[in-house]
């Protein structure tokens, strides 16, 4: 199939709200495209319209203008963070829904049916849950729960919107990496509404970032970051999106000079830049010994940073 075939794609859209005989546009002239096997991540700040145009594409609220290529329950599955009412069923019951499109009135599941909410279930690893109740689900789970009904569902495309809001680093993180894997190894397009910035940058194929302007512009994400998009876009304040770090501003006299590598060095000198010292070849050394994990300043060794920290402050009055 490959990254370049095209299931969903929308010419000039317009997305909004309809409100009387007006309109409320808060997305306009958008020209975008889902390709197979990509995960898309779209952000911007908030209230700009990212959930609204989640909807609009998946046929939830019409569009104000412009083309969408025509798709069905068939083509897209959807999953929203709207609570779910029903948390007496079970996770088998959840996932099940997503078999719904192609059983007739009688709601009777077929062997294949079956067959494909079990690999669902397998997919996103949560077999343990199968019979459990949604009531007893953590947050993590409950949405890996709705994200396996969305592949029981069979589509192409997989619209999400803010799948892990609310949720811890860890659950977010594997939310994250699980529909990276399922867009590459399943050829999905998957389409994902999020505010993750530090999980988008490392794992998005694809972004789209809209503009305070009412548009769409989208690229890979290494290429939005040099280009300023998004400095220019988030106003980031104290933050250089650049190195993925808090600016810090030095506020004491005395400058620091690091030798060592890897990560040891990483975690040093963001320890020093935060505590206001002055990073510099000028400075007074501090060599880290990645072997033994310590440090060596003025002949004596620290098995620590704040060890090292204290006597330097020492040091200094």
């Amino acid at each position: 199939m490959g990254k370049n075939k095209v299931f969903l794609h929308t010419k000039n859209l317009c997305a909004g709200y309809r409100h009387g005989a007006g309109k409320n546009i808060l997305l306009e002239n958008v020209s975008v495209s889902l390709l197979a096997g990509t995960l898309t991540c779209f952000m911007g700040p908030n209230g700009i319209g990212k959930s609204t145009l989640i909807r609009t594409l998946a046929g939830l609220q019409p569009t104000l203008g412009g083309a969408l290529t025509n798709v069905g329950s068939k083509k897209m599955a959807l999953v929203l963070t709207d609570k779910i009412s029903s948390t007496n069923m079970t996770v088998y019951d959840l996932v099940s829904y997503g078999r719904y499109p192609y059983v007739r009135w009688g709601i009777s599941f077929s062997k294949d049916d079956h067959r494909l909410i079990a690999q669902a279930i397998s997919e996103v690893q949560i077999e343990s849950l199968a019979d459990k109740r949604l009531e007893g689900l953590s947050d993590g789970q409950l949405q890996l729960a709705m994200i396996a009904r969305a592949l029981a569902q069979e589509t192409p495309i997989i619209l999400l919107d803010e799948p892990t809001a609310h949720l811890d680093l860890n659950n977010r993180v594997k939310i994250m990496k699980l529909l990276q894997r399922l867009a590459h190894e399943k050829e999905k397009a998957i389409l994902v509404a999020t505010h993750e910035l530090d999980l988008a940058l490392q794992l998005a194929d694809t972004i789209w970032l809209a503009t305070p302007d009412k548009k769409i512009i989208t690229g890979m994400p290494e290429d939005l970051v040099l280009d300023n998009s998004f400095d220019n876009i988030f106003q980031f304040k104290g933050f250089d999106l650049k190195t993925g770090k808090i600016q810090h501003k030095p506020f004491r006299s005395q400058q620091i000079k690091l030798i060592g590598a890897g990560h040891q060095l990483l975690w040093t000198k963001n320890a020093f830049e935060r505590e206001g010292y002055l990073i510099s070849d000028e400075g007074d050394t501090v060599e880290i010994i990645s072997e033994t994990a310590s440090w060596k300043y003025q002949g004596n060794s620290f098995s620590s940073l704040q060890s090292l920290m204290e006597k330097i402050s020492v040091d200094s009055v």
